[in-house]
């Protein structure tokens, strides 16, 4: 690692996006996970537990359907020894006229320090942090996913899951530069393309998007380095790693898509279709998958191919190390 890129001590009261963030921060957090993750497997450490945010409580407030997310972040939290509150939006006073900002400050009148955000609409993390801030609230908000926007946990466990796969022992940014990285799917509707264009490039990483012309504006292309393709082949050609993103059809106002069947067969990925990568390539999902759409049952249930359950494994250290930060250093 360069010495001007040498973890520094965490300076973000939020976590929102990454569209801003330095080479030092994604290191700090990739070292911090891997140390979390290297601690939970270790078989001489048997409870699995850390009593780093012993007496701080963590707000669960998800606006919106969620299972690894939601999940990871509960037991990221219990493994730093946190409380927990989970919200529910159906059984909250959200349906009595409530507003999410009153909402919110009801989380903090019980003590949250932290709160999670995932809400379907775009911004809606960042006005909650900013309202927090005017009223001079110590309360640290964490974006798990707002609509279209952005979703940066999930772009770090990539991250940290492909960096563990170059370097076991020290995952770091630079190892992704010049790496071919094909992102297949509905990249319009996705918050996590988004994350994951802004670390990947950051990384010096070579980012191919792919997809139906619908789903992949060339408009990609003028807000980040990477090249658009609306055939799938080109973007397989030579890749190390392939991304694949679920068709959001519930975020589809219009009919952008003929059928799930005929999109697998022009962008799904099979294994006919890595042969176009480089010998060793490695297949990842964010999920949930719809199996036979963007992934064959055969690849995605493959262990040399498929880094889907590695990504499952490391969300639970990269949210750990999050909120490590934001619950001891970012105060």
């Amino acid at each position: 690692m360069n010495s001007s890129e040498k973890p520094t001590q965490w300076q973000r009261p939020h976590l929102i996006s990454l569209a801003d963030f330095s080479a030092a921060e994604y290191n700090m957090i990739l070292q911090t996970a891997a140390s979390f993750r290297e601690r939970l497997a270790s078989s001489t450490n048997k409870v699995k537990k850390f009593p780093v945010l012993q007496g701080q409580v963590v707000a669960n407030m998800f606006f919106e359907p969620s299972t690894r997310t939601r999940s990871s972040f509960e037991l990221a939290a219990k493994r730093l020894s946190a409380d927990i509150l989970n919200f529910s939006p159906g059984t909250s006073s959200l349906t009595k006229g409530e507003t999410i900002l009153d909402t919110a400050k009801t989380y903090v009148a019980m003590g949250a320090n932290l709160m999670i955000i995932r809400h379907q609409q775009a911004g809606v993390p960042q006005t909650i942090a900013a309202a927090f801030d005017h009223l001079g609230v110590n309360v640290r908000v964490l974006n798990a996913g707002d609509g279209q926007h952005a979703h940066p946990s999930q772009a770090l466990l990539d991250l940290f899951t492909l960096c563990l796969l170059l370097d076991p022992q020290e995952p770091r940014l630079e190892l992704l530069r010049g790496k071919k990285i094909a992102i297949v799917g509905d990249i319009l509707h996705s918050r996590v393309a988004r994350s994951n264009i802004w670390s990947l490039t950051r990384a010096g990483a070579e980012v191919h998007l792919a997809g139906p012309p619908t789903l992949v504006p060339r408009s990609f292309a003028q807000i980040a380095p990477v090249q658009v393709h609306w055939a799938l082949e080109p973007a397989l050609v030579n890749a190390d790693f392939v991304m694949t993103l679920r068709l959001q059809k519930e975020r589809m106002r219009q009919q952008l898509l003929p059928s799930s069947r005929e999109y697998h067969q022009r962008y799904g990925i099979t294994h006919e279709r890595l042969t176009h990568c480089r010998p060793g390539v490695k297949v990842l999902h964010p999920g949930p998958t719809n199996r036979g759409v963007e992934l064959s049952s055969e690849v995605m249930d493959d262990p040399n191919l498929s880094l889907i359950p590695e990504q499952v494994t490391n969300g639970v250290a990269i949210r750990m190390a999050l909120l490590y930060f934001l619950g001891t250093q970012g105060r």
